[in-house]
């Protein structure tokens, strides 16, 4: 085999470069640093002994070289999706219904959705957010992403409850606003405004504040209530102080810089993911293909 199949990663890197025109765009979309990025554009260009991108002060081009590889990468892995799809596909065609918390829909699912559909444009997703536990089988719900310390206890026997990990829970607030306010250490937290949820449930500011040794907490007027979280997190993004958020919700904030968190110190409770789904359904297949696709996105 040609050694320069070697470069698969990097050439899966460098096919969304060049798409993207972007090392900065092609991180995020790979869950990488954007060091990681320009490292194997380093690595690729040596082995090809070859320049494939040019840049003019912050425009970034391909070159002659580097348009002729980005031309037979797209088709190369669109050959091997198309058939990957082809052998996946068998048997899952058709449509799922699904439903989460408008926080978990709208700033994770919702923004990645478009990747599932490009793998498997067969399956047709339809969403319903809700923070309650919705009657699976009344509402026609095949796949609920739930999240808490509850879930199990409110799941219904016939049920199949699975367990796929956990985020941890962090103070986050806007890159402008921790330019502007010295946050050296926990107790200036209580020098900005903070976001708290009607219902905040196990995930609160009291128990953040006693796990960081805060005084004088009780005392704190400036409080925004909001009905989610990502209610919460759209007013922190404007600079609107601080909010409690799982580390999910705000990963592209974090990655493209207007996010931060700067007293790092986790919440005590780290918000559990459950999938709840009826383990003799009929759309078995199919929910084997959206339930691996979003662990694996979830756990990356």
């Amino acid at each position: 085999m040609d050694k320069r199949l070697n470069n698969l990663n990097n050439l899966r890197c460098f096919e969304s470069a060049a798409r993207n025109q972007s090392y900065s765009k092609a991180a995020i979309e790979l869950c990488l640093s954007q060091a990681a990025v320009s490292q194997k554009m380093r690595q690729l260009e040596e082995s090809l002994n070859t320049k494939l991108f040019i840049r003019k002060g912050r425009q970034m081009t391909l070159s002659p070289c580097g348009l002729k590889l980005f031309k037979v990468t797209q088709e190369a892995f669109g050959l091997l999706i198309n058939g990957l799809n082809d052998i996946q596909s068998e048997g899952i065609e058709g449509s799922l219904t699904i439903t989460s918390t408008p926080a978990f829909t709208s700033m994770w699912l919702m923004p990645k959705l478009h990747e599932f559909s490009l793998q498997h444009p067969e399956v047709k997703i339809r969403v319903a957010s809700s923070n309650r536990f919705e009657d699976l089988k009344q509402s026609h719900i095949d796949l609920a992403i739930r999240f808490g310390i509850s879930v199990d206890k409110n799941t219904p026997s016939d049920f199949k409850c699975e367990y796929f990990g956990q985020d941890e829970v962090y103070p986050v607030c806007s890159k402008k606003l921790s330019d502007k306010v010295d946050f050296n250490s926990p107790q200036d937290i209580l020098n900005s405004w903070l976001i708290r949820l009607e219902k905040e449930g196990p995930y609160n500011w009291q128990a953040w504040f006693e796990a960081a040794s805060v005084k004088g907490y009780e005392n704190h007027s400036q409080w925004t209530e909001v009905v989610s979280t990502d209610i919460g997190l759209s007013a922190v993004k404007s600079g609107h102080g601080f909010t409690l958020a799982a580390k999910s919700l705000y990963r592209e904030g974090l990655e493209s810089g207007d996010l931060v968190i700067p007293i790092k110190i986790k919440h005590p409770a780290a918000v559990k993911r459950y999938l709840v789904f009826d383990a003799n359904s009929p759309k078995q297949a199919r929910l084997k293909v959206f339930m691996n696709w979003l662990k694996r996105e979830m756990n990356e």
